[in-house]
């Protein structure tokens, strides 16, 4: 005989696939990357579902936007495509300025729009709208007005100096630190 915890029984029986179970267990509300936010396994699937056929199968001005916002090229901040944030989907998220770029066809409902948009504000987020018309007519426009709108965010260093180098004046390392210690 084992002494200690009996081992919980497989989920096989319940309805569970491996999947479901690793979204409903491990992440606490409000947490991870996509997971959380109050919301049940299976419309966290359904919403991933719908942004990954998003990413699949996109408009031709979100290819022509995503072209110049891929792989870092715009001031080397790093975008995302249909990401999936809270209940919604953005087009394009910067999750380190917390800027989300939408490019809205003829459909958008502008009353919805600004109730989305004020949701996202609530958790932090800054949403730029850009027409269907405006990405293909002016890309380059439209990638200026990114960058300005980055250019206000807070950004940290990549590589903080360990030694406090670069400091603004009256900014001291705390006592203790590596600041005078023999390198």
């Amino acid at each position: 005989m084992i002494d200690g915890p009996t081992p919980t029984p497989p989920l096989k029986g319940r309805g569970l696939s491996a999947r479901d179970d690793a979204m409903r267990h491990g992440t606490p509300p409000l947490q991870g990357r996509g997971k959380g936010w109050g919301l049940s396994a299976n419309t966290l699937a359904d919403l991933h579902e719908r942004a990954r056929h998003m990413r699949n199968h996109p408009t031709e001005p979100e290819k022509r936007l995503w072209r110049n916002l891929s792989n870092g090229q715009l001031g080397g901040w790093k975008f995302r495509r249909q990401q999936v944030i809270g209940v919604s989907i953005a087009d394009f998220l910067c999750p380190a300025a917390r800027l989300i770029v939408e490019v809205d066809g003829d459909t958008h409902d502008a009353a919805a729009d600004a109730a989305r948009d004020a949701g996202l504000a609530e958790a932090g987020y800054r949403t730029l709208r850009f027409t269907n018309e405006e990405v293909m007519r002016n890309v380059e426009g439209v990638t200026a007005t990114i960058l300005r709108a980055l250019g206000q965010a807070d950004r940290p260093h990549p590589n903080p100096s360990p030694e406090g180098e670069g400091l603004e004046a009256g900014a001291r390392l705390p006592a203790g630190s590596l600041e005078g210690r023999a390198g």
